[in-house]
């Protein structure tokens, strides 16, 4: 089945169009973000990319900083995939699949210093907030690692701290603070099938790709954060050609975001 698959993916290809009839390096329509959707967290969006649904919520709790940066908060991601949203994915402990989204999606974050984090300061040394990104994909048709990402970012503009009052966070009441978001990060990951790249990969074409390397650039092209995944290695070559289609197509998941 496998060499049956990726034969006829590689046969598409060599005419550049997909399984779904799309071009190469054209993502899957509609591209929509909406945010402030649950109404229990700090944050949240939803991102749809095609048939890939993903949510994140955002949660703010107040811990102690890390001796090297007393004046500084910090980000923890999380992802939890669910047989609901495929029936590949098993309950239990956080698969490798699960570490490795929420570690791609913490990267492109921390790496572009999209967060102010000395702006999550209460008292150096003391307290500080730590702000808890749960990645939950409701429907996996295919690229989780650009929907979650994108999620992530609106879910962190998205955030309103609560209300405290004596050391004590009341998290029914949201004050009109918001998170100091910096930079906006957005992500593309952009797979090696043969000798064809292609992005937005279907869950079909995701079986029977060789490499891939997840792209996380800001508004202005600056590279802030590559992760490579994948089984073959990439050529320097493979890797310029990447990271410019990464680039490029990060503009355009970035209007969905400023819509």
């Amino acid at each position: 089945m496998y060499n049956e698959l990726r034969s006829h993916v590689l046969k598409l290809l060599k005419a550049d169009t997909r399984l779904d009839g799309r071009r190469a390096t054209e993502y899957r329509e509609p591209i929509k973000v909406e945010q402030g959707i649950i109404c229990t967290a700090e944050g949240s969006a939803r991102v749809t990319i095609g048939g890939t649904q993903v949510m994140v919520g955002v949660k703010l709790e107040i811990g102690e900083p890390f001796p090297d940066r007393p004046d500084e908060g910090t980000i923890m991601v999380g992802a939890e995939l669910l047989p609901l949203s495929n029936p590949d994915f098993e309950l239990g402990p956080p698969s490798i699949q699960a570490v490795e989204l929420a570690r791609v999606v913490d990267r492109g974050i921390r790496e572009s210093k999209a967060v102010d984090f000395k702006s999550l300061c209460i008292e150096p040394g003391e307290k500080v907030w730590l702000v808890i990104i749960d990645i939950c994909p409701i429907n996996d048709a295919g690229n989780l690692f650009d929907a979650s990402a994108l999620a992530a970012l609106a879910a962190l503009k998205n955030t309103r701290f609560p209300k405290v009052e004596d050391g004590k966070i009341s998290y029914k009441e949201k004050t009109n603070k918001g998170m100091k978001v910096v930079k906006d990060p957005v992500s593309v990951t952009v797979c090696k099938v043969g000798d064809a790249l292609i992005v937005d990969p279907l869950t079909e074409e995701e079986k029977i790709i060789d490499a891939r390397l997840t792209v996380a650039s800001t508004a202005d092209g600056t590279l802030c954060a590559l992760q490579k995944g994948g089984s073959m290695p990439l050529s320097v070559e493979d890797v310029e050609k990447m990271v410019a289609i990464g680039i490029s197509k990060g503009k355009e998941l970035r209007v969905a975001l400023e819509r």
